[in-house]
C-alpha cells in the first residue's frame, strides 16, 4: 500500500478543487516546516488514562528531561490508536473508551489530516448528500427533551398540529427534489407509535408516493417496536432517525422521560427489520469533551455502525430549559465530527441542526474532517435552515457535487487494499460495520440504563 502522503500526491491530478486543497492542507498540516527538525513532536496527545513515569530526578530538574523524550513517551498509546484507525481496512465496533478518547485529543490539525485520509479511503471527497427535513406533525409532545421546542411542556409559542396531508407533503418532496435534495427526511413530534394506526397507515403511503419520485425516504417518529419498524420497512423506507443525543453519563441531564436503553431498542428494532439507522447527538447542550467522546463511543460500538451520524448543534429555544446556553466552540464540533469519521469510517457524518451558524469556512473544515452530508432547504423542522440556493453557492464555490440517490462511492483506490476491501465485502454486513455483537452488550458496556 502506498503511503498516504504518496497515495494524496497521486490523486491530487485529477481531483476536485476541494479535494486538492485538502492534499495541499493534509500535507501541510502533518508536518509544519518549523517542526520539521523535532518529527516527534508533531503527534498526538495523550489519552487521560495513560501514566507517564517520572522519576524524581527529572521532576526535581524538569531543565535536563529532553522534550523530545518526554513527547515520544506521552504519545505512544495514542499513535497506536490512531494509527490503527488509519491503517485499518474497514470499520470494527470493539473501540474502548479510551482508543476514541485518544483520537478525540490528537492535535486538530493532525486530526483532520488523518480524519480527510481515512475519509478519501472510504468514500469520494468531492461528493455531499442532500437532505431536505420536513415536520410532518408539530407539537404537543409529551417528552421533556430540554432542547425542543415541540414539548408540550415548556412555553415556546409553538401550537400543536395534526398530521399534515399527503398532497402538502409530495409538493414538498417535489420542491425538495427538483433543488437537488436526493433523501427527504420527515418527523412527527410524539412519544412513540403507540395507538397511531391511522397516521401509520398515511405515513407508509407518503414513504411509497416519495420512493416513486426515485428520493431516499427517512422518518423519525420516536419509539417503535419491531412490528412497526418491519411495517415501514415493507413501505420502502430507506432509513429511520433517532438519535441518543449525548453520552449515556449526561443523558438524565436533558430528558427524563425516555431512557437510554429505549432509544438503543428503538435503533435495534429498525436495524433488525432491515431499515438503514440513522443515529448522531447534539453538541452545545451543556457538557463536556468526556460526553462528545462517549457520544462517539455508543454510537462506534452498536453492533452495526449507523448508516449516517448527525451531528447537531445546539439551536437554543427561548422557553426551553437551555434556551440561554451559550454556542459551543466550533474546535469541539470539528473535534467531535473528525473522530466520527475516523472509528466510523463508512458511515455518512451529516452537518445537521445548528450549520447555519457555521461560516463557509468553517463548513469546508468540516467537510475536510469528513462530514458529507447537508440538510438543506427553507426550515429543519421548526428551525431556520440554509436554503437551496445558498448551499448550492457553497458546493460549486468548493468543487462539491450533489450526491445522487443511493450511490455510495468507495474513495480513492490508490489508498485501499482492494484485494482486502473485495474480501470484506463478500463477507457481508458484519465485516463493513463491525463484528456481531447485541444490543444487550452494548448497553452493558456503555454503561447502566439511564
Amino acid at each position: 500500500m502506498l503511503s498516504s502522503n504518496c497515495a494524496i500526491s497521486r490523486s491530487t491530478m485529477s481531483a476536485s478543487p476541494l479535494a486538492k486543497s485538502m492534499a495541499s492542507f493534509a500535507i501541510r498540516a502533518h508536518r509544519p516546516r518549523a517542526l520539521q527538525a523535532i518529527p516527534t513532536l508533531v503527534t498526538t496527545v495523550p489519552r487521560r488514562s495513560a501514566a507517564v513515569a517520572v522519576s524524581d530526578e527529572h521532576v526535581s530538574h524538569p531543565a535536563q528531561q529532553p522534550l523530545v523524550e518526554i513527547n515520544s513517551v506521552k504519545n505512544e498509546h495514542t499513535r497506536s490508536a490512531l494509527q490503527d484507525a488509519v491503517s485499518a481496512h474497514g470499520p470494527r465496533n470493539t473501540w474502548t473508551r479510551e482508543e476514541i478518547a485518544a483520537i478525540y485529543d490528537t492535535p486538530l490539525m493532525d486530526l483532520v489530516y488523518n480524519a480527510s485520509t481515512v475519509h478519501r479511503r472510504f468514500h469520494d471527497p468531492s461528493q455531499v448528500q442532500l437532505c431536505t427535513l420536513l415536520s410532518i406533525k408539530t407539537g404537543g409532545c409529551t417528552e421533556d427533551c430540554s432542547y425542543c421546542a415541540q414539548s408540550s411542556r415548556y412555553d415556546t409559542g409553538l401550537k400543536a398540529s395534526k398530521l399534515v396531508t399527503l398532497g402538502s407533503v409530495l409538493k414538498a418532496a417535489r420542491m425538495a427534489r427538483d433543488n437537488g435534495s436526493t433523501r427527504f427526511c420527515m418527523g412527527a413530534a410524539w412519544r412513540d407509535m403507540k395507538g397511531r394506526k391511522s397516521n401509520l397507515r398515511d405515513i407508509k403511503e407518503m414513504i411509497k408516493e416519495i420512493r416513486g419520485m426515485g428520493m431516499e425516504v427517512c422518518v423519525t417518529l420516536g419509539m417503535l417496536d419491531d412490528a412497526q419498524a418491519k411495517e415501514l420497512k415493507q413501505a420502502g423506507l430507506t432509513a429511520y432517525n433517532h438519535n441518543v443525543d449525548t453520552s449515556r453519563e449526561f443523558y438524565p441531564s436533558v430528558i427524563t422521560t425516555r431512557s437510554y436503553d429505549e432509544r438503543l431498542n428503538t435503533i435495534d428494532n429498525v436495524s433488525q427489520a432491515g431499515i438503514s439507522v440513522c443515529s448522531g447527538g447534539i453538541l452545545g447542550l451543556g457538557e463536556n469533551k468526556e460526553d462528545h467522546i462517549g457520544l462517539v463511543y455508543t454510537l462506534s460500538t452498536l453492533p452495526k455502525h449507523p448508516e449516517s451520524v448527525p451531528i447537531n448543534t445546539l439551536v437554543p429555544i427561548p422557553g426551553t430549559p437551555l434556551g440561554d446556553n451559550k454556542p459551543i466552540e466550533f474546535k469541539s464540533v470539528l473535534r467531535t465530527i473528525a473522530t466520527a469519521r475516523i472509528v466510523m469510517p463508512k458511515s455518512i457524518v451529516r452537518l445537521a441542526a445548528g450549520r447555519i451558524t457555521l461560516s463557509e469556512e468553517q463548513q469546508a473544515m468540516c467537510f475536510m474532517a469528513g462530514a458529507n452530508a447537508i440538510f438543506t432547504g427553507d426550515k429543519m423542522l421548526t428551525t431556520d435552515c440554509t436554503s437551496w440556493d445558498e448551499d448550492k453557492d457553497l458546493l460549486e464555490g468548493w468543487g462539491l457535487r450533489p450526491m445522487k440517490s443511493f450511490e455510495r462511492e468507495t474513495g480513492n483506490p490508490e489508498m485501499v487494499d482492494s484485494a482486502v476491501e473485495t474480501d470484506l465485502e463478500q463477507e457481508g454486513s458484519s465485516a463493513l460495520f463491525g463484528t456481531e455483537r447485541s444490543f444487550e452488550r452494548v448497553k452493558r458496556e456503555t454503561g447502566t440504563s439511564a
